[in-house]
């Protein structure tokens, strides 16, 4: 597993949020861990194809969705994770997958990336526990967005 391939996906992730959430996140330590799927979570599911296979996974407290989400409507606060809701990070997830295809195949690196998948629990996700590639981008007065990188190339 090689860390530059998370590079643009965290530095996509920082461009799309500062956009949309208006705020800069810090970037966390990275580091390699078991992904644990846990309940009360959002996962966005972005698929890899072509010279990187894998899935890019992006982590959330629903408590984080729920306040990003509100930022990304312009402060209307919501209280749970409705279709709206879903719908929204869904967007949040396409953003930032394009914009990091785009930096991969600027790299050389052609890969196509599937539609993201919004997993609102650990069974949906369908995954078995296994190491993945993680960093935690930090959201001042929101909380933090866990990009994991899960690549069999």
């Amino acid at each position: 597993m090689n860390a530059e391939y998370i590079n643009p996906f965290l530095e996509s992730a920082k461009i799309v949020i500062e956009q949309v959430v208006q705020i800069r996140p810090a970037t966390g330590q990275l580091g390699v861990k078991d992904v644990k799927f846990v309940e009360n979570y959002i996962w966005i599911q972005i698929g890899l194809n072509g010279q990187l296979n894998g899935d890019i996974v992006l982590g959330l407290s629903e408590e984080v969705a729920i306040k990003m989400v509100s930022a990304m409507m312009g402060g209307f606060a919501i209280s749970e994770m409705d279709e709206m809701g879903k719908s929204a990070i869904s967007e949040l997830g396409n953003m930032i997958s394009g914009n990091a295809s785009t930096m991969l195949f600027n790299q050389g690196v052609r890969v196509d990336i599937t539609p993201p998948k919004v997993l609102h629990s650990a069974q949906s996700a369908g995954f078995e526990a296994k190491k993945a590639l993680t960093i935690p981008l930090i959201m001042d007065g929101i909380g933090e967005l866990d990009i994991q990188v899960l690549i069999a190339s």
